[in-house]
């Protein structure tokens, strides 16, 4: 897929002023400074499109963009900043909880996890939700380019033994670098793929 538009339509604390559900969406989330908005330009190709920065817990708001006037990117706030006042950190739990139940347009959700870090008991709850509630979701394993290929390789494989343990099937897993756009392709072929799912669905072709 080439990202010829990537443009920011809105953010807002309601899920239920989202733009109206025609297209299909792709909420991407994950703990907090685990790259998710370089993650995020990387893919449009757009340096500036989410904002970055240093400080975790940038994002507190549902903001989406339009791809190429044909689907929406969501960038929810991250999970798990401590630092942040226990009514806020509630309050983002409960606006992410109702976009994810909610939102009927929404086809996958991407859980970013730190490929250097160990499997995280708040990112495995988070799954662990997701596939109770019966929502698609895949795993995008960020800064790849901090190891070596072999330590990537191990972080890979402990989550798929981790997940093997309470998970039938495995959801899609990929690589990504927002520094060398690693997994850039694989992950943009995914979602073009379910878009053409999502159409033929939506007018079946007679």
């Amino acid at each position: 897929m080439e990202v010829k538009q990537a443009e920011f339509v809105m953010s807002n604390s309601d899920p239920s002023r989202c733009p109206k559900p025609d297209r299909p969406e792709y909420a991407f989330i994950g703990r907090s400074n685990v790259g998710k908005s370089s993650l995020i330009n990387m893919l449009t190709i757009k340096h500036k499109l989410a904002k970055t920065s240093q400080t975790p817990g940038k994002t507190q708001l549902i903001n989406h963009f339009l791809i190429n006037n044909d689907w929406y990117l969501v960038d929810l706030p991250g999970y798990g900043f401590a630092k942040a006042p226990q009514r806020e950190r509630e309050k983002w739990e409960r606006m992410i909880d109702s976009y994810l139940k909610n939102r009927s347009n929404l086809i996958c959700t991407f859980v970013l996890v730190d490929s250097r870090i160990d499997p995280q008991r708040i990112d495995l709850e988070f799954m662990e939700k997701m596939g109770e509630r019966g929502l698609p979701f895949a795993i995008i394993f960020t800064k790849t380019e901090k190891s070596n290929t072999n330590a990537v390789q191990q972080a890979v494989k402990r989550y798929e033994q981790t997940m093997r343990k309470t998970w039938a099937e495995l959801p899609p897993m990929f690589l990504s670098s927002a520094v060398s756009g690693r997994g850039r392709e694989e992950i943009l072929g995914y979602i073009d793929q379910l878009n053409k799912e999502f159409h033929e669905q939506v007018n079946p072709k007679k």
